[in-house]
């Protein structure tokens, strides 16, 4: 199942838990479907203003597809055969579920309690912080099952971290422990599994009590400007930061400093 928290005493952080850890955490049709529908409730909640993601259990972060369900239905699909509704809606919902091409205009931070393989492995590439325990792996298998990655990974790695290092991944389908993983910058810091939640919902915090336009605006820069030449990422960083000159946050930052007190942002 997919658990959808909002904690009182976190107000604006929405918690995510892929709960499922005697099935290391695996997503089947149903999962898919509600993993969907979490990202696009915290999409649409401007009181959301920083998400965690986390696995169930000590071991698996998330383990990806559940092969016995997701394959005999698309095999079905591909050879024209009908489908249960519930079934085609969860397909349908993969690329939204991975957050492969689905913004979810939200900072996301990982907090990887153990292997993140395949579809996993997707799902942290699109978070924008990321911890880990140090016994996690990190694994990308799809060419040694005889698929594409067809996820987040070969449009998302090979700008996060190092050519070299990308390809590896890729083109082994050899996992990686969690220093190697930290070694080549693909996750922030190695935690342990007792501080695990509360360093993530600790990053989670300080994020949320940042101006939530800015917050937005500047993430949503630098996941544009990574692919433009340099000329057009300076028009658009300006496109993006004169409109927040103005805001009523803007104003409230400045009037706090003066009063040498915590600003009180809005989102407005």
């Amino acid at each position: 199942m997919i658990r959808f928290e909002r904690p009182g005493e976190h107000p604006h952080v929405a918690v995510v838990t892929i709960d499922r850890a005697d099935q290391a955490n695996c997503l089947g049709l149903s999962m898919l479907r509600d993993l969907a529908a979490a990202w696009r409730e915290i999409a649409e909640d401007a009181e959301v203003r920083c998400a965690v993601l986390r696995g169930a259990g000590e071991k698996v972060f998330c383990a990806g597809m559940d092969m016995k369900d997701t394959i005999p239905v698309s095999q079905k699909l591909a050879r024209g055969e009908r489908v249960e509704a519930e079934q085609f809606e969860g397909l349908r919902s993969v690329a939204t579920a991975l957050l492969a091409g689905f913004d979810l205009d939200t900072p996301l931070v990982c907090a990887i309690n153990g292997h993140a393989r395949a579809g996993g492995f997707d799902l942290m590439l699109a978070s924008d912080l990321r911890y880990a325990v140090p016994e996690a792996t990190f694994a990308l298998e799809e060419v040694a099952l005889g698929f594409y990655p067809t996820g987040n990974a070969t449009v998302l790695l090979p700008k996060q971290i190092g050519w070299v290092h990308a390809n590896h991944l890729l083109l082994t389908a050899q996992p990686i422990d969690a220093e190697r993983a930290l070694e080549i910058g693909l996750i922030n810091d190695i935690v342990e599994p007792s501080q695990l939640m509360s360093r993530a919902m600790e990053t989670a915090d300080t994020i949320a009590a940042n101006a939530p336009l800015a917050v937005r605006a500047t993430r949503h820069g630098v996941r544009r400007i990574l692919t433009m030449p340099m000329d057009e990422g300076y028009a658009l960083q300006e496109k993006l930061g004169r409109p927040l000159r103005k805001t009523n946050d803007a104003r409230e930052a400045q009037r706090a400093f003066v009063e040498k007190r915590k600003p009180k942002f809005t989102g407005t």
